[in-house]
């Protein structure tokens, strides 16, 4: 597939992958998204799967990213981590991430409960951004927009592309709705409602209809739930004929 067509038109589709999916749908999965966020060994993944996915990557013209979690439960657990502790594991699993692919990787996000704890205060999204410095400086990071992460990026020095779930319910504040709360996960009908959103206005929606106005770059679309593929490539096939993104302004803050 023609790797200009990822890159030329300023769109960004990410999926979680090597998290234990069939090899079938990591593949089909690879061919129509623009970055791929890979399990290193904490919640998921091993170096075979790393491998795997990282010359997938290469094949089809997709940026590599490192995706590190917590041991047990899938990386959903509560993640009561000091921020030292969350700086040595980051680092760790991003290193092995680094040795294992020996190649180009464009950017780091963190895994389930440790997305949410890296944005819980500013000593952990501060030690969070830290460790990905010193592990490599020229390292993206996707997180949450109009998180503590996503604000902190460049006083740290690193470059942080701020990111919006296609397929999660957000609340008025900016957070996401909980896992296990009804109606968190999207179905398909409302994935599709929320890229369109996003496309006509650079806004989304919260579950009570509240417009959230953030500056984004990055959309993610998890890779386990069912006909994923099937609705990753009409997004990304939408993306290709739709422009430039409307990316929320730089100036705005908080929900509008």
């Amino acid at each position: 597939m023609d790797v200009e067509r990822r890159t030329s038109v300023g769109w960004d589709l990410n999926c979680d992958l090597g998290e234990g999916e069939s090899p079938d749908r990591t593949e089909s999965l690879f061919a129509v998204i623009h970055s791929a966020n890979v399990a290193c060994g904490g919640h998921a993944g091993d170096a075979a799967t790393m491998l795997q996915c990282a010359g997938w990557a290469v094949q089809y013209g997709v940026r590599l990213g490192a995706h590190p979690g917590v041991p047990g439960q899938f990386g959903r657990g509560a993640a009561l981590l000091t921020p030292s502790a969350l700086a040595n594991l980051v680092g760790e699993q991003v290193r092995e991430f680094l040795r294992c692919v020996g190649g180009e990787v464009h950017h780091v996000k963190l895994h389930g409960s440790l997305y949410h704890l890296s944005d819980s205060t500013v000593e952990h999204a501060r030690a969070y951004l830290q460790a990905v410095q010193a592990v490599d400086p020229t390292l993206r990071v996707y997180a949450r927009a109009g998180g503590r992460v996503a604000g902190l990026g460049a006083a740290v020095g690193l470059e942080v592309w701020p990111e919006v779930f296609l397929d999660r319910a957000y609340r008025p504040d900016g957070q996401l709705v909980d896992r296990d709360q009804p109606g968190a996960l999207l179905q398909a009908s409302a994935v599709k409602g929320r890229f369109n959103e996003l496309r006509s206005t650079g806004r989304w929606r919260a579950e009570d209809g509240t417009w959230l106005s953030q500056p984004w770059r990055t959309l993610c679309l998890h890779g386990d739930g069912a006909g994923v593929a099937v609705l990753a490539a009409r997004i990304f096939d939408e993306m290709a004929t739709a422009g430039t993104p409307p990316h929320a302004p730089a100036g705005s803050a908080g929900v509008a």
